[in-house]
């Protein structure tokens, strides 16, 4: 039975504006996720609903912003509604030109108004024996609290995923100082794709001027083909985060 290939893209979109937080730029982001021809997109920080920014911009959207990036190049997506407030809710989405046959959303905050969540869903490929499980995170600021959601997280893949399933883990896991890939790897048995082809992690954030580490993509289960971080333009004037991309073959 032959392999197929999976190309997979985490961004955190920064809920649409650029690094500056002063211009609306969903429309060129949607239109250079277009051009990276990925099959997973794991989207953090993205709107679900803004009641005030619908009024007030008029490039807008007039359906949710991961339908809006979906269009008809990813026909599959889930959405993780988990920060909730008076004027609307973000939270972290995946794309997928595969069928999304189940997913689940995991809050992992403890506090409303944070974006801190695991989306689980779970694609079949062709040729494939069984699933491939897509993991998107966006992990908390506070270093305690990020190895309390590590722990979290690993007790969901223990207690959800078979031992022998192969796993797609991505997002912004807010990692500022290198502390938690050894956690990850060790008590999830992942490895961190662009740190297998480069040595490191790579540098995600500011986008314009990269220092922090803070954006991965993690595996097992399959077969790592190439890994690099979107860093030139256009990408380093959108988000305040680049994109990490990542090629396997399953």
């Amino acid at each position: 039975m032959g392999q197929t290939m999976i190309k997979v893209l985490t961004y955190n979109i920064h809920k649409g504006f650029d690094r500056y937080n002063r211009d609306f730029v969903l429309h060129k982001i949607k239109d250079h996720l277009k051009d990276a021809q990925v099959d997973v997109v794991l989207l953090q920080e993205i709107q679900g609903r803004h009641l005030h920014h619908e009024s007030r911009i008029s490039a807008w959207p007039d359906v949710s912003q991961f339908e809006y990036l979906a269009d008809n190049i990813w026909p599959h997506f889930a959405y993780g509604k988990n920060a909730i407030y008076r004027k609307g809710h973000h939270g972290n989405a995946i794309l997928s030109k595969y069928e999304i046959a189940e997913w689940s959303n995991l809050n992992l905050s403890r506090f409303k108004r944070a974006s801190r969540s695991l989306l689980h869903g779970m694609i079949e490929l062709p040729n494939s024996n069984g699933p491939l499980h897509l993991l998107c995170v966006h992990l908390d600021l506070i270093g305690f609290e990020r190895k309390r959601q590590i722990r979290a997280l690993k007790h969901y893949v223990d207690s959800n995923i078979d031992a022998s399933d192969p796993i797609i883990l991505g997002g912004d896991f807010n990692d500022w100082h290198g502390g938690l890939g050894g956690s990850v790897e060790s008590q999830l048995g992942l490895q961190e794709a662009f740190r297998q082809i480069n040595g490191k992690y790579a540098k995600t954030f500011p986008s314009n001027w990269p220092m922090f580490r803070m954006d991965r993509i993690y595996y097992r289960g399959v077969d790592l083909l190439d890994s690099y971080c979107m860093e030139r333009q256009p990408w380093s004037e959108l988000s305040d985060h680049l994109p990490l991309y990542a090629r396997f073959a399953i």
